[in-house]
């Protein structure tokens, strides 16, 4: 597979007697799942292959999923632990003023002075707001990915503008 892929789920455990397989969703959109008919399967993408889905629910936040030659426990317990990826030509586009997390990883990270801090590593989905992980100099720093700390993103100049940065230090 020589397309980039990324990341849309991972197999957590079989659900029943006949297949089915109970997903986390690694995405906004876990209702894109409803509409797939074809997603690649594997412990990394590298070995991702593609498999056919027969079939999908949402049920309290996970994904309910069935694939075709998946028809058993024993053939759902043996991609238990898998990922779940989809292709760019996949991605759903998105609303002004957001962007994917792949498009964030790797942005230079400015002070309010233009002076550069460090650069995003992560993006962490917590309960109250998501965070950067910032990587500066030899430390790791969270920020909250709000208004009130990002003053701009700038996507095609790979930077992140933070405000009173100091104070996370």
């Amino acid at each position: 597979m020589n397309k980039l892929l990324y990341l849309a789920g991972r197999i957590l455990k079989p659900k029943g007697l006949k297949g089915e397989l109970k997903v986390l969703p690694e995405t906004d959109f876990p209702e894109s799942f409803l509409q797939r008919k074809l997603l690649l399967v594997g412990p990394t993408e590298q070995s991702a292959v593609e498999r056919r889905v027969a079939g999908a629910t949402l049920q309290n936040g996970f994904v309910l999923l069935r694939f075709y030659g998946i028809d058993s426990r024993e053939d759902a317990e043996s991609i238990v632990g898998e990922r779940i990826y989809i292709t760019e030509d996949d991605l759903i586009p998105l609303p002004p003023d957001t962007a994917y997390i792949h498009d964030l990883v790797g942005l230079r990270v400015l002070d309010e002075d233009c002076r550069e801090i460090g650069v995003i590593r992560d993006v962490l989905k917590l309960p109250a707001h998501e965070v950067y992980e910032i990587a500066a100099g030899d430390k790791i720093v969270l920020v909250p990915a709000i208004e009130e700390f990002v003053v701009e993103t700038d996507l095609e100049k790979g930077e992140m503008t933070i405000r009173r940065f100091d104070e996370f230090l």
